[in-house]
């Protein structure tokens, strides 16, 4: 049963902000398709993120690096029409964005008009400075995401926590005061120390996300396949399982298969 009501309006990019000048938490999830959404959204979550972490949980890839943009709009597609209150917003893929404002500006375009989204998150700092800027003076909203950013895995060469030295920690600072003076709405921040996200956090007037950022931040995210335990086989450290529907579908995929074997489905009952 959904608890949407119209006592819980709509939630914007201004509300959010508001939510962290009054210290409310802000509640965020992914989803990739029109059921997930449907049941993120009645649930009660703030902010819908149709992430590049598809290619990873639904097209079955190692890295995000491979998901095109056609194909995040298509997920996209299915979650704005599941949706009546969360903030949904859609990430850039990799490739759409980077050096080249012109096309980075294309790209949110496309994903705004053909999937009916309210916002795109890109990743980076000072890189992307020109491309963010040119989103945002066609009025569409942009999410940063700083600290552990996934499309530049092959540069990192690893998932490790990072920010962990002086200069990078200096240069996260540096970077997400830039994203909000630029005008972003809200910035993740991934695997990074929980004290630094917290200084973040503290530092900038918009608000921050975390994953694998500690408690001190305006809000979570984590990704719905993993929380909700159907993907078992990632367990970070940051990462609380609220379900076992791995345990469950498993358990039910079998009970079918033998009501169908022994000939007891159907039955005369679920017979035309």
């Amino acid at each position: 049963m959904s608890t949407y009501t119209e006592t819980k309006p709509k939630v914007t990019t201004r509300r959010l902000r508001e939510m962290k000048e009054r210290g409310e938490k802000i509640a965020c999830l992914t989803a990739y398709d029109y059921t997930t959404a449907t049941l993120v959204d009645g649930a009660g979550i703030d902010l819908i993120l149709v992430g590049d972490s598809a290619s990873n949980v639904m097209a079955g890839n190692l890295t995000t690096l491979p998901i095109t943009l056609d194909e995040m709009i298509t997920y996209a597609k299915g979650v704005t029409k599941g949706v009546k209150r969360a903030l949904v917003v859609v990430d850039l893929p990799f490739g759409t964005y980077q050096g080249n404002s012109k096309e980075a500006l294309a790209s949110a375009v496309r994903v705004m008009k053909e999937a009916n989204a309210e916002a795109v998150k890109l990743e980076g700092g000072s890189e992307i400075r020109e491309s963010i800027e040119r989103i945002l003076t066609a009025g569409i909203p942009v999410m940063g995401h700083l600290g552990l950013t996934p499309q530049s895995i092959n540069k990192f060469g690893t998932y490790n926590v990072r920010a962990k030295e002086e200069a990078e920690a200096k240069k996260l600072i540096d970077d997400a005061m830039l994203l909000d003076d630029l005008g972003c709405f809200a910035i993740v921040l991934e695997k990074v120390p929980a004290a630094l996200a917290a200084e973040v956090a503290s530092k900038v007037s918009c608000p921050v996300i975390g994953i694998g950022a500690g408690n001190g931040v305006d809000g979570q995210i984590l990704v719905f396949q993993d929380m909700m335990g159907m993907n078992n086989g990632f367990s970070p450290k940051f990462l609380r399982r609220y379900a076992d529907l791995a345990g469950v579908i498993t358990e039910g995929l079998g009970k079918y298969v033998a009501d169908v074997k022994s000939c007891d489905f159907p039955n005369a009952q679920e017979q035309y």
